[in-house]
């Protein structure tokens, strides 16, 4: 055994060498599948290229999700995605590039990974998003049955990748819910506490200012009236906000907020904006037509253009307002504006030069403004929760019902005396190994795999992240008790109790033995030889997932847990057929392929060492001259001088109920006798 344990550590440390990140594609392999109408353009980084369209200019980004989030999945690798992505953050193509995830490769097959990377497609990557769980407000994204952790990694990948090209071109993306009108908030106001307030932006631009910015070009002297009155006022722009109730009751008059009141009916996501100008500019020019959009004024936010129409309403102001050109227009609280946050009113000044096809030329005049949040209500901004909280919220029932199993079945072995001398012994063992296949294994998905040993491995020497167990908290908490558990028992406890394959193997043996068939004993030296066996298939498999990733998933289908708990069977016919020779092979031999194959039984083999006690009761007579215990082990695990062979040990207490028992145990029942006759004489 340390023979064996030295060559494992030495292959480890031979491969550190050999671990290497699984490359990008080459720009002619991505090129070739963007979907027309648009076109691969310039590399930006390593994996990041500009997309284009037939007039070559850009239409957004073309990225592989491994070149900006190589989150690792289950076999180590990471899940490489084709992301294209146009300028406003909208995916126009997602699609599957290279991946290992086992349950994919050879269980449920590719069509359905396929069919769940492209529902990303006319989605945008600020949406919220929810995998399996409808909720307001967030897209829902259909998951795939057995391969939650899966999905979830490469859905991670892929926003990851997303987002942090989109923090590079597009603004606003951490932008609170859009405030909306208070229709509940009431304050008395008038318009003077309004200007004291800050309520009414305000923008002030005088004949001299005006001239000063048209000063240097063709148009500097096209304003006679500017050049005749200085301090005259060109624009006296005062901006007001009318969706709040109590700042429309300031400024307009009671008839005018009815017309207020009927407009919010019809258009409740409408945000109307009040616009006075006491100067000479006038809002619009000569061509403006009532509800359209005025040429003179424009709206931004966060660097955004926001579409601005004329609300077509007739109204009339309070008296004690400022006399002028006065409009209400709208903008649309659903395209991404929020009133309470800043944003810019824009008015063109023009002018025109020339009498014959006069030349017009503009110049911006901004005017910065922001409602306070007293006015609003803001959504509640959900706060999104990890991956691993989402499947912990999911599957709260399952993790506590483990937990109570788990609980019950360490107390069987602490309380090992008293387990292995009830009555009903042999029933109560059958029946927790019935619960650990079908609440284990088939309904939580909770078969331990060696596949996970392999990728921990290959991500730690790496220096990837150890985040894909996180992925599925079920089997990770099935991990850390049986990590815990080799500390006392070996690899007994999961082994014996909690594997649902060897479960299934157990059971199919107890029913092959009251359908009479009769067990194969392996002879001794045979049994010793296969016995190593799996420790050769753990190295290759090894091996393999550093050297050979691609060929490693083939490899790993040695254990059949895949067929028989994640696929119930339903899988191509030779996968089956493996399974099932295991199965049958298990009738006669007894669980054959947890003692001669199964490396992840080597690997708990592996971690005897670690385990700080014997907890199996011996006396001196076992082995010599007893051999009860050794002859009924049906594990083998008993060695002829009496000794615990612990990594072969499957902590199933046949033995201990044999020690305890003063009719079976072959010293206590001599010793009985001795004392008998003592008595009698």
């Amino acid at each position: 055994m340390r023979c064996l344990v030295a060559a494992f550590a030495l292959a480890l440390y031979l491969l550190t060498g050999m671990s290497a990140q699984a490359e990008i594609l080459p720009a002619e392999d991505i090129a070739a599948r963007i979907d027309p109408p648009y076109f691969m353009g310039d590399e930006i980084a390593p994996g990041i290229w500009q997309l284009t369209g037939l007039d070559k200019v850009r239409a957004g980004t073309v990225i592989q999700s491994e070149a900006l989030a190589p989150l690792p999945g289950f076999s180590g690798a990471a899940i490489n995605t084709l992301i294209v992505m146009g300028n406003d953050g909208t995916f126009l193509q997602v699609e599957l590039l290279d991946h290992n995830e086992p349950i994919f490769v050879s269980g449920l097959g590719q069509a359905l990974f396929d069919d769940f990377i492209a529902q990303y497609v006319g989605r945008s990557v600020t949406d919220r998003f929810s995998i399996g769980t409808p909720a307001p407000g967030v897209q829902e994204l259909d998951g795939v049955a057995k391969a939650t952790a899966s999905v979830r990694i490469a859905h991670e990948s892929i926003l990851a990748a997303a987002l942090e090209m989109a923090r590079d071109s597009i603004s606003g993306l951490d932008r609170p819910p859009a405030a909306s009108p208070d229709p509940d908030y009431r304050e008395q106001l008038s318009w003077q506490e309004l200007l004291d307030q800050g309520l009414v932006g305000r923008l002030r631009v005088t004949n001299a200012e005006i001239d000063t910015a048209f000063a240097g070009t063709v148009w500097a002297n096209d304003d006679p009236e500017a050049s005749a009155d200085p301090e005259g006022i060109y624009l006296d722009l005062y901006l007001v906000d009318l969706g709040p109730p109590s700042i429309a009751a300031a400024v307009v008059s009671d008839e005018g907020q009815a017309r207020l009141d009927a407009f919010r009916e019809i258009s409740p996501d409408a945000e109307p904006l009040l616009l006075i100008d006491a100067g000479r500019h006038g809002l619009v020019d000569e061509d403006f037509v009532r509800n359209t959009a005025p040429a003179l004024i424009g709206l931004m936010q966060d660097g955004f253009p926001l579409e601005l129409r004329d609300s077509d309403l007739l109204f009339t102001l309070k008296p004690d307002l400022p006399q002028g050109t006065a409009m209400i227009l709208r903008t649309d609280r659903r395209l991404g504006f929020d009133p309470a946050r800043e944003y810019q009113l824009t008015v063109l000044a023009e002018r025109e030069h020339g009498v014959f096809q006069p030349e017009t030329g503009t110049q911006e005049l901004r005017l910065a403004h922001a409602t306070d949040a007293r006015f609003f209500l803001r959504p509640v901004e959900a706060v999104e929760m990890s991956p691993f909280q989402a499947t912990l919220l999911a599957r709260w029932p399952d993790l506590v019902a483990l937990a109570a199993f788990c609980g019950l079945t360490l107390t069987f072995l602490l309380r090992q005396s008293a387990t292995a001398a009830s009555r009903h012994f042999g029933a109560l063992r059958l029946a927790v190994l019935a619960v650990t296949l079908v609440f284990v294994g088939w309904w939580g998905q909770g078969q331990l795999s060696v596949v996970t040993v392999t990728g921990t491995l290959r991500a730690g020497l790496q220096g990837q992240s150890l985040g894909f167990l996180l992925y599925d908290p079920f089997s990770l908490m099935l991990w850390g008790v049986a990590l815990a558990s080799v500390l006392v028992w070996g690899r007994g406890w999961f082994c014996g109790w909690m594997c649902p394959f060897g479960a299934l193997q157990e059971l199919t043996h107890a029913a092959g033995r009251r359908l009479g068939l009769r067990p194969l004993v392996v002879p001794d030296r045979l049994d010793r030889q296969l016995r190593r066996v799996k420790y050769l298939v753990l190295a290759v498999l090894v091996v393999s997932a550093f050297a050979a990733p691609g060929l490693s998933d083939s490899l790993n289908e040695v254990e059949p847990f895949k067929t028989a708990m994640t696929t119930y069977f339903l899988r191509d016919w030779f996968y089956v057929a493996y399974a099932l020779f295991w199965i049958v092979a298990g009738l006669f031999v007894f669980k054959s392929f947890c003692r001669y194959v199964c490396p992840l039984g080597a690997f708990f083999a592996l971690t005897d060492g670690l385990r700080f006690a014997d907890n199996i009761p011996r006396r001196a007579e076992c082995g010599s001259p007893c051999q009860l215990c050794r002859v009924r082990c049906k594990y083998g695990a008993i060695r002829k001088s009496g000794e615990i062979s612990y990594e072969e040990c499957f902590q199933c207490l046949e033995c201990v109920q044999i020690h305890d028992d003063a009719t079976t145990c072959v010293p206590l029942v001599l010793a009985a006798r001795k004392g008998a006759r003592k008595v009698a004489a």
